[in-house]
């Protein structure tokens, strides 16, 4: 898949994620395929993303927009960067406007998205929605508990 390409992937991708469509959103995975969020954690098979799009993505906020920036490809493996942006629905940060950025990590199967993972500054985004410190912490924690648990992190947690 050439750069425009994976371009057009990343059109449909961030696309299909705003308008809320999780079939369509899901369609682009491999049948197998793992999408690893920031806040939601990690969802296996097209049945799981597409719900994670509808009834946790769509459930929590609104009115999105996720813009993608100087996609690269080589290979099997896809970068861009983001900026993502909502009103909050969550309780207690209602009507708030959320901005994170982020680099988005494809690894494909041909055409086919087979795990999508995210770098993402979310410290902007946990101040606009106003957790307080304490789930601030508890998001960092779990954050670096994962970050340790990959195998690219070996050799680098004692």
């Amino acid at each position: 898949m050439a750069n425009t390409r994976f371009a057009g992937l990343l059109d449909v991708f961030a696309a299909a994620a705003v308008a809320g469509d999780g079939k369509r959103f899901a369609a682009l995975f491999t049948e197998d395929g793992c999408y690893h969020d920031v806040f939601y954690g990690t969802f296996h098979g097209r049945a799981a993303i597409a719900d994670m799009i509808e009834n946790r993505f769509h459930r929590d906020a609104e009115n999105f927009r996720w813009d993608m920036h100087d996609p690269m490809r080589g290979g099997d493996i896809g970068y861009a960067r983001y900026v993502f942006s909502y009103d909050s629905k969550l309780a207690g940060s209602e009507g708030r406007r959320v901005l994170f950025e982020g680099v988005s990590i494809f690894r494909l199967a041909g055409d086919e998205i087979r795990d999508y993972r995210e770098v993402a500054n979310a410290g902007p985004g946990l101040v606009a929605l106003g957790f307080a410190p304490e789930r601030v912490a508890k998001f960092l924690a779990r954050e670096a508990r994962e970050l340790a648990a990959r195998p690219e992190a070996r050799g680098h947690v004692r």
